[in-house]
């Protein structure tokens, strides 16, 4: 790929804005040193952000869960409408409903996507031919969106705490440890520079205690992210002092090497002491507001995991909404209305939220990528943002306040140009591949319809 420079008025670099940086040179996808000059793109340049959690196919049944049922809905309830859903769904069809997700998340700004994967199987759990078929179904998705890929292979293998079989519908997901393990091994000698391979253990009440430790001690282990939901909901919580005497943060943070590997995503119920402990640990808190919000799961105890000197991050999850700037103004939303104090992520007088949001979800959303992206600087992949400068919504505004207008000042999408890995993936609000990944998406939405 030949060098190129950019230039804007505004970069952000470091932890900040920076002025009169003149821009960025870019050769062979990754920023290098030495930009001078080069095509002025607009004001204000910022790192693409990670999306940390997704499950791509349960974006095709966004808005379908949301008539109320017999009895009180919950999370619990709404998984067995997430389950029918998935029972249909065949590796094209994935394909195409994740590449119509993946070219929404790079419109919207997202420029790096950590996809927690469990739907590995097909109808009733029979393996495919090729059991790496769904992930492989997930890399071509992401490379026909332009869009970089930790792709999370997900063991799954126990309905519960204590251990009861998987249900008819939750077969398509499990794996023993040894079969996992060999799914990894197909999958690591893919990565590049647009695809990394992490491990997903999908919850505490689905990976039995010695499964986990055999898995964390194999050699493949050793170097790869582990992702895993925890403490979503009450009931999960429940459960689990039940079953293993102790709270699941708790209890993860005493059974395992937990440190900046992990990424524990949701967290959400936690006492005062896992907060400290989770913040010590180094490990990110993968925080999906819009789904949380959603599912009605509750929320995390923002304020005190900053001051503890957490680190967090955001992903989408069920695809609700795709949008980083609705996951950040949810986040801030959600404790204002808690605490009935507003400017709740700004943790020092004079501090920006927006820009204190969009740091640490950069710096988050980095590490649980295990990618060296979300940074404007020299060796990092070449990802990157430019705002829509025209916009009424940024009138006036400079590196003060640009990202509180950004995340605060409406609904009108801001994010004009996208790049990713060098390449320019979505130009004057429009992704190339948007039109052919709609038609094939609306196919598989109307035949799933129709069955």
């Amino acid at each position: 790929m030949p060098h190129a420079t950019y230039s804007a008025d505004f970069l952000w670099q470091g932890t900040s804005w920076q002025a009169g940086q003149g821009g960025v040179a870019i050769e062979n996808g990754r920023f290098v040193p030495g930009a001078q000059g080069g095509e002025r793109v607009g004001r204000f340049l910022l790192p693409g952000m990670p999306n940390l959690h997704s499950h791509a196919f349960q974006r095709a049944m966004a808005g379908l869960a949301e008539r109320r049922g017999p009895g009180e809905d919950s999370f619990w309830t709404w998984r067995e409408t997430m389950y029918a859903f998935a029972e249909a769904i065949d590796p094209d069809d994935l394909k195409a409903i994740a590449t119509q997700l993946y070219v929404e998340m790079v419109k919207a700004g997202y420029t790096q996507v950590c996809e927690f994967h469990y739907l590995h199987h097909g109808p009733g759990g029979v393996p495919y031919a090729d059991p790496a078929q769904m992930s492989l179904a997930l890399i071509e998705a992401a490379k026909d969106a332009g869009i970089g890929l930790t792709l999370l292979p997900v063991l799954y293998m126990s309905g519960g705490f204590d251990g009861r079989p998987l249900s008819e519908r939750q077969r398509r997901f499990r794996h023993d440890v040894g079969q996992y393990v060999s799914l990894l091994e197909r999958l690591v000698p893919m990565q590049d520079d647009m695809l990394r391979v992490g491990i997903a253990l999908h919850s505490l009440r689905a990976v039995p205690e010695e499964a986990m430790r055999s898995l964390l001690a194999t050699g493949i282990s050793k170097a790869l992210p582990i992702h895993i939901h925890v403490a979503e909901q009450i009931g999960e919580v429940q459960d689990c002092l039940a079953v293993r005497g102790a709270r699941p943060v708790e209890w993860l943070l005493d059974h395992a090497d937990v440190d900046a590997r992990w990424t524990l995503i949701h967290a959400t119920h936690l006492s005062a002491h896992e907060t400290q402990r989770l913040a010590k640990s180094g490990a990110v808190a993968g925080l999906c507001p819009t789904t949380e919000a959603n599912l009605g799961d509750g929320l995390f105890p923002l304020a005190d995991f900053i001051d503890a000197g957490g680190t967090l991050g955001i992903g989408s999850d069920s695809h609700i909404s795709v949008s980083p700037v609705e996951e950040l103004r949810w986040l801030e939303y959600g404790q204002r209305l808690v605490t009935r104090h507003r400017n709740v992520a700004a943790r020092r007088p004079e501090e920006s939220v927006g820009d204190s949001l969009w740091r640490r979800a950069l710096d988050g959303g980095a590490r649980a990528s295990a990618a060296d992206v979300a940074r404007l600087d020299a060796g990092a992949r070449a990802d990157l943002l430019v705002l829509d400068d025209r916009s009424p919504l940024l009138a006036a505004r400079d590196e003060a306040d640009v990202l509180d207008s950004f995340l605060f000042a409406g609904n009108t999408p801001l994010v004009r140009d996208v790049m990713v890995g060098g390449r320019w993936r979505v130009r004057d609000f429009a992704h190339a591949a948007e039109e052919r990944a709609a038609k094939a998406y609306r196919g598989v939405v109307e035949r799933l319809a129709a069955a």
